[in-house]
């Protein structure tokens, strides 16, 4: 939906990349969704835009604050953030959270929390 903000943590390696790239697909964005670790976020077309920011680099919440992340948050589009917990305070209370864990090589366990529901109310 327009202006969704999908916040992801986890360890490095539990595929918070790879969910961002099934995300991008289902948003109709048919280039390849790359991790935008040096330049922190990405935009790609598609039936909304879609915003790719990934925070791994940045080490406060102020930092976050000084690049204005929270302007993709109102642009229409999907954003979706890797590493979110380094959002701090910015943090979207209507933001869909999803915590990545791994299990295993081949297993990860993944918790969603939204607010999606009352929002529809």
């Amino acid at each position: 939906m327009p202006n969704d903000v999908v916040a992801l943590t986890g360890q490095l390696g539990a595929g918070k990349t790879t969910l961002i790239q099934g995300i991008g697909k289902g948003a109709g964005v048919s280039d390849y969704v790359t991790s935008p670790t040096f330049i922190i976020v990405n935009e790609y077309p598609g039936r909304l835009p879609f915003f790719h920011v990934d925070l791994y680099r940045l080490e406060s919440e102020a930092e976050v604050e000084d690049l204005g992340i929270e302007e993709y948050f109102d642009r229409g589009g999907v954003c979706v953030i890797e590493w979110a917990e380094k959002l701090g305070s910015l943090m979207p209370g209507t933001a869909h959270q999803i915590e990545l864990e791994v299990i295993s090589d081949t297993e990860r366990k993944i918790c969603v929390s939204s607010d999606l529901a009352a929002r529809l109310k």
